[in-house]
């Protein structure tokens, strides 16, 4: 028997009903599409619903990112706690770069839900990035300071080498330099390639921090 070629509609029917095997029968593939538009406007009605149906959440988007971590970036409050109050829900599941809720609440300086998050479970160490890195960029050190009170080991190291002091000479405020340095950050551990915190200061312009750096060395 001849069969005829797929075609483009063939290729995404089969791809939705793949993903439609894989959840309850009354959450559909179009419920995927939903679910994540949901999660960025704040739609806690719908989010919630389809969980109720039996919506996985732990899913995640095309892009490989997890709903808690897009409720938290997007500021969707309302869907981030109806995830958190989950009972499936792993709290320290990561997205396709290796990030988790709680590098994100500490990103964006939320000490409310860093808070929540550690009460969930969520871990401060880890390896490769950790919060305590995000938290080095964050506009405000609250979650830093929490972080470090919580045990997060000030010289973690990135993949690429990198320690939240670093981070924060490059990227966050000078509060946070002073804050990593008063729980014994060293200041003379140096990237993979071969920079130290002084180094990034200077390389984002931070003169007179690269400067502070270098002085404390001696």
């Amino acid at each position: 028997m001849n069969s005829r070629p797929r075609t483009p509609v063939d290729a995404a029917a089969r791809r939705l009903l793949l993903l439609s095997l894989s959840w309850p029968a009354l959450v559909s593939a179009d419920s995927y599409v939903e679910f994540f538009r949901a999660v960025e406007v704040d739609n806690a009605a719908l989010v919630s619903d389809l969980l109720r149906r039996g919506f996985d959440p732990n899913a995640a988007d095309e892009k490989g990112q997890l709903a808690l971590f897009l409720a938290l970036r997007a500021g969707s409050e309302r869907v981030a706690s109806a995830l958190l109050a989950h009972p499936d829900l792993r709290v320290d599941r990561t997205n396709a770069l290796g990030e988790t809720a709680l590098m994100m609440a500490a990103l964006r300086g939320r000490e409310d839900w860093v808070t929540r998050l550690l009460a969930a479970g969520a871990q401060v160490n880890r390896q490769g990035w950790t919060p305590l890195h995000y938290a080095a960029s964050a506009p405000t050190t609250g979650v830093l300071k929490m972080l470090l009170e919580k045990g997060a080991t000030v010289d973690a190291r990135a993949p690429n080498g990198a320690t939240p002091l670093m981070t924060a000479a490059q990227h966050g405020p000078e509060e946070a330099v002073a804050a990593l340095l008063a729980a014994g950050a060293d200041r003379t551990l140096r990237d993979a390639r071969d920079r130290s915190a002084a180094d990034l200061a200077r390389a984002a312009g931070r003169e007179a921090l690269a400067v502070n750096l270098d002085a404390a060395r001696r």
